[in-house]
């Protein structure tokens, strides 16, 4: 009797917080919808990484997926055994911590020096320049960056007009690398601020009266208060950019690879793409891609262990 009373509390209490949170689920169910349409949904498709897959064995796709042969793991045997998916392994983790080192204290640093502006009016003003190229598409930042850098951009005119040699750093596969980065820190660097400022704005404004009460001068408030309170989301944002580790830009590298050469710009995602788009070897490229998304999740799960043993919470808790 005391089983089914808890029972029917138990359902009571599941039926009266649905009706409390009826609006929250229904506003957050087409957000779910589109997930397991889009992102995992497609997962079934990496059975074809352990096929030799042909999609003109039927008009149905789906179909074709059961009447094409198994292989195991000779796809795997063909990626592992070519040269060029090495070749695209090293830039893509060059280009990663390049990206890492250079672009990740920009936000930061930008945070903090909007958070250290006292005028509102100012202060938003730089926000919204600052998040504004976040909504630029790649072909438009590429395009900004063309007209700059390129050889007919402005930079290399005015060195012309002056009498000396132009030049352009769009079509310089040695710089590549550099340069997109810095279109990487133009385009999102913006966010980062936005994420570091909602944390700074958190911090109780009674420390810093506190530690100015004490002597404490500018730069010692923000080593022993700002930057301490930022500690977390800078744990986290480090684990899911490990996470990305594999995935440094497609559309960005996409439109400038014809531009470099694929020596320079050729990633795990436009390797993929090339071979199982342009040259439709679907197999190949579906267990080209498995591997980077299994070694995106070992780094995530690694680098959260290690936000854990460092006292932060990371994308999950223990």
């Amino acid at each position: 009797m005391v089983s089914s009373t808890g029972t029917g509390r138990r359902k009571l209490g599941l039926r009266i917080r649905f009706r409390r949170d009826r609006t929250l689920i229904l506003m957050t169910l087409p957000v779910v919808l589109l997930l397991l349409v889009f992102n995992y949904v497609p997962i079934l498709g990496n059975v074809v990484a352990f096929q030799d897959y042909d999609p003109y064995l039927s008009d149905n796709g789906f179909v074709a997926v059961l009447q094409s042969p198994w292989v195991g793991f000779e796809q795997f045997q063909r990626v592992f055994q070519d040269a060029e998916f090495w070749h695209a392994v090293q830039n893509t983790f060059v280009l990663f911590l390049l990206q890492l080192v250079l672009y990740f204290p920009v936000p930061i640093a930008l945070a903090l020096l909007v958070n250290s502006v006292i005028r509102p009016r100012v202060r938003a003003v730089a926000q919204a320049v600052l998040y504004l190229p976040h909504f630029f598409s790649w072909v438009l930042v590429v395009t900004v960056f063309q007209q700059i850098f390129g050889g007919a951009g402005v930079l290399a005119q005015t060195l012309r007009e002056h009498g000396h040699s132009g030049f352009d750093v769009m079509t310089d596969p040695s710089v590549f690398k550099y340069l997109v980065t810095a279109q990487m820190v133009w385009k999102d660097a913006g966010w980062g601020v936005i994420v570091f400022l909602a944390a700074l704005a958190a911090v109780s404004t009674d420390l810093y009266e506190a530690a100015a009460m004490d002597g404490a001068g500018r730069w010692r408030r923000m080593w022993h208060i700002t930057l301490p309170a930022l500690r977390p989301v800078i744990a986290l944002l480090l684990v899911l950019r490990v996470g990305d580790a594999l995935t440094v830009g497609f559309e960005q590298f996409l439109l400038q690879r014809q531009a470099v050469g694929p020596d320079a710009s050729e990633v795990l995602d436009t390797y993929v793409w090339w071979n199982g788009i342009r040259n439709q070897d679907f197999s190949y490229a579906a267990a080209a891609g498995l591997i980077k998304g299994v070694v995106g999740l070992t780094l995530v799960l690694v680098a959260n262990k290690v936000a854990h043993l460092m006292g932060e919470q990371g994308v999950y808790e223990k």
